[in-house]
Formats: structure tokens, sequence, C-alpha cells
């Protein structure tokens, strides 16, 4: 597997779990960008024989329709036609599973037989996708609560049923430690890189961040050194690129990416109170 940034001496107390797993996440924390993570979740595949790796984000829980972002370490094109189905596209048992429940579950066609109801069409998804290498595999539910958000992400290669079981048996316990970790890096860089995707640049940034502040335009103007007009013009500019249509959501964005602090994480007047609970003996502050 290729390594982001340089291999970090683990001590032996870090040793513990299987070499793969705490192999990975050494070296997730080294990483700088979405990429890079990317990079790492499809090289661990690859080292298990599941090279098939499909990664999908809900910007919405309860709706998996609202996708964020759709990665797949393979040339998936083929489905593109089966999605044009309107009932393919809205709804599938496994995304479905992801949004309920928290369980990883295998997939592909060589579990078909241990599911609930999959329509006649889901089924022949399945069956195309075993003739392109992807017979079975395993998916992991993810979440994220800050705005809450569901994720999937799934290792598969083409292997019969008990190859499949033979593999979770023997590394499921990497698979599922390492996508929750690379989940939680992985968002962390895709949040961070919004400006980047969407080429907002650094003057707009600094204007996201004052609007976050709660700032109006003549506050703006008077701490920018600058005209009204220019902030509403830099504001429309703003809004265009990101999508977005009031202060409220650009506040909440400047938020997400980390230009403002969490207000329930902030420094208070009890910033230095721990609380401590303790099943027997109630609750202590000190």
């Amino acid at each position: 597997m290729d390594r982001p940034g340089p291999e970090r001496r683990l001590i032996e107390a870090e040793r513990y779990t299987p070499e793969l797993l705490h192999r990975f996440l050494a070296d997730l924390e080294t990483t700088g960008h979405s990429r890079d993570v990317w990079a790492l979740i499809v090289g661990l595949g690859k080292q298990l024989n599941l090279p098939y790796i499909d990664f999908i984000s809900a910007s919405s829980l309860a709706d998996f329709r609202k996708t964020l972002f759709i990665r797949t370490s393979y040339d998936s094109t083929w489905l593109n036609e089966l999605n044009r189905d309107p009932d393919l596209h809205r709804w599938s048992y496994f995304r479905s599973h992801a949004m309920h429940h928290l369980t990883p579950i295998m997939v592909g066609i060589e579990f078909i037989d241990e599911y609930h109801h999959i329509p006649a069409k889901r089924a022949e998804i399945l069956r195309r996708a075993a003739k392109h290498g992807i017979r079975a595999g395993f998916s992991i539910p993810l979440r994220v609560h800050a705005p809450p958000q569901a994720a999937l992400l799934t290792f598969s290669g083409n292997h019969s049923r008990r190859d499949m079981i033979a593999i979770v048996k023997a590394h499921g316990w990497t698979l599922n430690v390492a996508a929750l970790a690379a989940h939680q890096r992985y968002v962390m860089h895709f949040a961070a890189e919004f400006p980047e995707r969407n080429h907002v640049s650094p003057k707009q940034t600094e204007l996201l961040e004052l609007i976050g502040q709660g700032l109006q335009d003549k506050q703006i103007a008077d701490q920018l050194g600058i005209s009204i007009s220019a902030v509403r013009q830099r504001l429309h500019t703003l809004m265009e690129k990101t999508g977005l249509s009031t202060r409220t959501e650009l506040a909440t964005l400047a938020m997400g990416l980390g230009i403002l602090p969490d207000p329930l994480h902030g420094p208070g007047n009890d910033a230095d109170e721990v609380l401590i609970e303790m099943d027997e003996g109630g609750i202590h502050r000190r």
C-alpha cells in the first residue's frame, strides 16, 4: 500500500490489534486530503482481494437520495442505464439497511437468499454486478451526526459465498474499524476541501467567517475597508458558488468548515469544569 506520509514507529502497546489494522490507522493519521484517505481504503481492499470499493455518503440521515458524494474504485458506468429507472434509482436494500441499522451486512448475488424480499429488478443488478466480478462483499454502515448523515462503505470481490465468509471471519474486525476511522477522516478532509471544490476564494472565505459571526453588511464593510455594495457583490458571488440562498445557511456552512467554533464545545464560563458520572456514586463536578 502506498503511504501518504512517513511511517510512524509504533510502540509495543499499540500492536495488539491485527497488524493490517494498526498499520492502516497509523497511515490514516498522516493523511492531508480526502484522496489520501481514499487511496488507503482502496489499498486495504486490494490487500484482502476485495478490490471493488463503493463509498457513498448521503447529506441526510433519513434520505439516501440526497447524495453528498459517491466514490468507486472501478468503472461503474454500466449502472447508469439501470439507474435511469426511477424505482431502482430511489431504492436500494443495502442503502436502506445503512439508514436504519449499524450492523455490517454481506452483499452480492452470493447472499441474495439471506435478505428480505428484493424486487426482481434489484436482483438483476446483483446478477449484472457478478458478471463484472462483484459477486460478494462486506458493507459497513457509517454515521456522522452533525449534521446527521448516513454513509456506506462496501468492499467486494469475485468470491463465492464460502470464500467471502472466510475473508470476513479473518478480517471483518479490521474492515469494520478501518471503515469507521476512514469515514471520519474522509469527512473531515471533505468538509475542509469545500472551498477548493467550489473555487471559493480567500476573500470569500473571509466573508463567510464574518457572516457566521452574525455581522451585517455595514459592519462587514467597515471591518474589511470596502463599500457596502462591494460586500453585497461578494455575498452574491459566494451564494452562487455555494448554492446557498440565506445568511443562516452560510453561517451553518462556516461552522461545518471549521471556520467558526462549535457553540456546543466552545469556551465558556465553566470551561474548566469536569463532569464525572459514576454508576454507583452519582454525579460529581470539579
